[in-house]
């Protein structure tokens, strides 16, 4: 029974680290309807209204010329409304191709009896090289990204497109260029009003700064009257007003830190953030939140000891099967918190060594006659090799 329920498959747990899976479709499938609502509403009242001007102007016997015009321009908005519906209807077909292929994937799971079954094995691969295309994304290698993505045949269960573009605008913001990342916000404002994000503020603000430094003074009052004086950190306005009597070389805040070249950067992590935030992306990549998971779970106290393992400790009698405890992970496990066990296992007839250590009786008494000591004089510590005095073990009673 207890091996039973050591390998059983619990894919609820599992499906914790996939959730992102299904609701970035949903928040780009979601965008979409927003976006053809907004075209049909816009062409219906546009329509309706030149309806309604062009039957007026027939009562008043307009010239038939004219009319016909008129509904000509009609007929030829509706022609263009159809392009960008079957445009948009072509893109949310892929999403939805890609929704059922993910769906498929976390069924799977649901169809795995056990985590010694060898699908099992299969799933958690194609897992591993999802989280491994979605770490390339997040450090900007897209060709990396893509070309592992095809080789694997998980195109349909990574974001490539939602990554890449995200990168790009990034990259153009550290280039001190706003026009893409303003674009971006221009097309998400809706969706960025109801996180309440200040990033079009941020990046208008960024274009005043310019302004000043390069001290087109004029142009910068009026931009700031256009962009900025509506807005409601007014805070922020009233201090970006100083700059137009501070020069780029002043050493007075606030007004050198808002100059500050540094404010690209700042940018680019400002937008990155409400880029995550909007459409439901965790901050971190995925791969570090499945690292940090598995090393907290397996990583103790004593992993980090200094006789940890035999490869640590050359005199050490045993070899350690932990992971943390191995050359590659010991390190990067070391500020990772423990594994919450709430329950503890110990050896039959524990005994404690003068070094601390506790150890069954009976495995102490095995390690002494393995290396040619008389147990009813001397123990042998298993790991560190050290040798006591039989009489100095004590007992050890657990209440």
């Amino acid at each position: 029974m207890t091996e039973l329920t050591s390998t059983k498959l619990n894919a609820e747990s599992h499906l914790l680290l996939d959730q992102p899976l299904l609701r970035l479709p949903h928040e780009l499938a979601r965008k979409k309807f927003k976006t053809v609502q907004k075209h049909v509403e816009h062409e219906r009242d546009v329509v309706l209204s030149s309806l309604k001007s062009t039957a007026n102007a027939a009562f008043v016997e307009q010239d038939s010329v004219q009319t016909l015009a008129s509904l000509d321009t009609m007929i030829s908005r509706m022609q263009g409304l159809k392009r960008k519906m079957e445009t948009i209807h072509a893109e949310e077909k892929i999403l939805h191709q890609h929704s059922r292929k993910r769906l498929q994937h976390l069924q799977d799971l649901y169809e795995i009896p056990s985590l010694a079954d060898v699908k099992y094995d299969e799933w958690s691969r194609v897992r591993l090289n999802r989280l491994l295309v979605d770490y390339l994304l997040r450090s900007g290698y897209g060709e990396s990204a893509s070309a592992l993505a095809r080789e694997k045949g998980i195109e349909e269960l990574v974001d490539l497109d939602v990554f890449v573009q995200c990168h790009k605008i990034k990259e153009s913001l550290r280039g001190r260029n706003t026009q893409e990342c303003l674009a971006w916000c221009v097309e998400n404002r809706p969706m960025m009003k109801k996180i309440s994000s200040n990033l079009e503020f941020q990046l208008r603000l960024q274009q005043y700064v310019e302004l000043c430094r390069n001290r087109q003074l004029l142009e910068a009052m009026q931009y700031a009257q256009k962009y900025l004086a509506s807005h409601v950190e007014l805070w922020a306005v009233v201090q970006a007003a100083g700059l137009l009597a501070y020069p780029p070389e002043t050493q007075t805040e606030p007004y050198k830190g808002l100059y500050s070249e540094s404010r690209w950067n700042d940018l680019a992590r400002l937008f990155i953030r409400t880029h995550h935030e909007l459409f439901s992306i965790p901050a971190q990549p995925l791969l570090h939140i499945a690292l940090s998971a598995g090393l907290s779970a397996l990583k103790t106290p004593s992993c980090h000891s200094k006789n940890a393992s035999s490869s640590a400790n050359a005199s050490s009698s045993t070899t350690s099967v932990c992971p943390i405890c191995s050359t590659e992970l010991n390190e990067l496990a070391r500020n990772m918190p423990y594994a919450h066990h709430p329950k503890s296992y110990v050896e039959n007839d524990p005994v404690v060594l003068p070094n601390g250590r506790v150890y069954g009786h009976e495995r102490l008494k095995q390690t002494s006659l393995k290396y040619g000591l008389d147990p009813a004089k001397y123990v042998k510590d298993p790991t560190t090799a050290e040798v006591f005095d039989a009489s100095k073990i004590r007992k050890v009673y657990i209440l």
